[in-house]
């Protein structure tokens, strides 16, 4: 940047944007847009032949520039003025002269830039970066971070979450019966994907849709959005990460899909809370607004012994030679650290659910970095309780209709299934007798979680009051390294002393306000089902 500063290009017109509507500048004299560096700092300014138009200055350093055409594009940027609420309401549209003018400026501004983050640049609160990593980038490891977006980059992998029917026909439900949310509204696609969400925006009459994905998804989000004309006009796709894109304008609402395993797999649900802060309205409305994760013990000796018999290889003494044994504990409880992704049959449970909830309007980013749960049950049988069964649910709160999308077991199975975390130390129940213990939740840099589960059994029957804990068992899993058995549900007996119950469907359970202050357990009724597996 020592050698070169200033570099000046022709534009055939420029068009300033606002938050409601666009007022085009119109030029007498020549237009141009100018790159410089002075005292270490770049700056692109807009202006013609001998002023400033409308004093528009841009800081490449937090500034998007994006393709509309072949020679139009829009720069967005911060405001100069420091109130927040027009911290990401500026832009200009720019017409270029030719295609050949549109891919010189395009280069030069991301030499530009690229320059500014070699050399470091002054932050908009006067601190000076060495470098301009993002929040997603302090979190998240870049290993970790290239595989996910590679993973999401690619068709086949979006084409399964698409025929999850479950999923996709429960998000056009929300949004279509909801027209009077979206008709003449902004709204912003978080993680867009393949774009499908947005499409279904501008189906139910969205103004307009910034559809923001950070991944190559984003091409193919393009390709489809253009194919589909009458609503590809109300739609523009934005490559980058939410923590890093600037928008023209503000949200009336904001849609995602940020569940992951266990509603927290994958970190981001934190990108959804940042996208809130960052471009929702006051009072907005977020699609989805609640999630809420519902645990209960369960008894499933054919699961307990698959995962055991796993680590018999190493019991071997004689592999060709070699002993094997020594190795046998750390394979026996490596075995144990995966959590169980699949369904299973409800019956497996032995008590009512419990449910954690997390409401994405309120909660701050910091509280999803460590999640702390207290368990409690009253066991509904006597059995070997194997562990803990986890699953999801979330609220799309419209004006007109509220609908649940459901993970539980018993319910049409997901693509999220449901998962178990196995104690390599059963626990004996009996029926009525209380079950404690906690389940944390430790986010970690490769965007998911480290589980500790604790479960103990209290003394049952006369002088349970004056009793302790008989028995406590404990895991450490890492929810990023899932055993995906993914199997239906296996056909289960009842015993004797045993009557079955189902969980009560999350649709059926209206959320009171008082459960969203604080994020809680709430104990769900049982039901009889009286439903059979063939």
């Amino acid at each position: 940047m020592e050698q070169k500063h200033k570099q000046e290009f022709a534009l055939a017109s420029v068009t300033e944007l606002s938050s409601s509507s666009a007022s085009a500048l119109t030029q007498s004299s020549p237009v141009f847009a100018r790159f410089s560096a002075r005292n270490g700092l770049v700056e692109l300014r807009f202006s013609e032949e001998s002023e400033a138009i409308g004093g528009y200055n841009v800081d490449p350093c937090t500034a998007q520039l994006l393709k509309l055409g072949p020679v139009q594009s829009v720069c967005i940027s911060k405001d100069s003025d420091t109130n927040e609420e027009k911290s990401y309401s500026r832009g200009i549209t720019i017409q270029f002269r030719d295609e050949e003018e549109s891919r010189a400026f395009h280069c030069a501004f991301e030499q530009w830039k690229t320059e500014v983050k070699d050399q470091g640049t002054h932050l908009p609160n006067g601190d000076v970066s060495g470098s301009l990593k993002s929040k997603f980038d302090d979190k998240v490891e870049p290993s970790s971070a290239k595989m996910y977006f590679h993973y999401y980059g690619q068709l086949l992998h979006q084409q399964n979450m698409l025929q999850d029917y479950v999923r996709t026909g429960t998000y056009y439900a929300a949004v279509i019966e909801n027209r009077a949310d979206f008709t003449g509204r902004v709204v912003v696609d978080v993680g867009a994907g393949s774009g499908i969400l947005s499409l279904f925006a501008a189906q139910a009459g969205a103004k307009h849709v910034y559809a923001v994905e950070a991944s190559e998804m984003a091409e193919y989000a393009r390709k489809l959005i253009a194919g589909n004309p009458s609503l590809g006009e109300r739609i523009t796709v934005i490559k980058g990460k939410v923590e890093e894109v600037e928008l023209p304008e503000k949200a009336d609402i904001l849609i995602s899909e940020p569940m992951g395993t266990l509603l927290v797999n994958e970190r981001m649900l934190e990108t959804y809370v940042i996208a809130r802060d960052r471009f929702l309205v006051p009072m907005g409305k977020m699609f989805p607004s609640v999630g809420r994760i519902h645990m209960a013990p369960f008894s499933d000796e054919y699961l307990f012994v698959e995962i055991a018999n796993k680590a018999l290889f190493w019991q071997q003494q004689n592999y060709y030679g070699v002993d094997l044994t020594p190795l046998y504990g750390s394979a026996f409880h490596g075995y144990f650290s995966q959590p169980v992704v699949d369904a299973f049959d409800p019956r497996l449970l032995v008590a009512p659910a419990v449910s954690h909830v997390i409401d994405f309007k309120k909660t701050k980013e910091e509280n999803l970095y460590e999640i702390d749960i207290p368990l409690k049950f009253i066991s509904s049988v006597g059995t070997r309780v194997h562990g803990l069964a986890c699953w999801f649910d979330v609220l799309f709160d419209g004006s007109t209709v509220q609908r649940w999308l459901t993970t539980a077991p018993g319910a049409p199975t997901t693509h999220w299934y449901q998962l178990r975390c196995v104690l390599s130390q059963p626990l004996y129940v009996m029926a009525g007798q209380e079950i404690t213990g906690q389940l944390r939740m430790i986010a970690h840099s490769a965007q998911s979680y480290t589980i500790y589960l604790t479960l103990s059994v209290k003394m049952w029957g006369p002088g349970a009051d004056q009793g302790g804990i008989l028995q406590t068992s404990s895991c450490k899993l890492d929810l990023k390294e899932p055993y995906y058995r993914m199997s239906q549900p296996q056909p289960y007996v009842l015993t004797q002393d045993q009557q079955p119950h189902q969980l009560m469907h999350s649709q059926d359970i209206p959320i009171q306000a008082e459960d969203l202050e604080e994020p809680e357990l709430i104990q769900l009724q049982s039901q009889c089902s009286g439903a059979q597996l063939q």
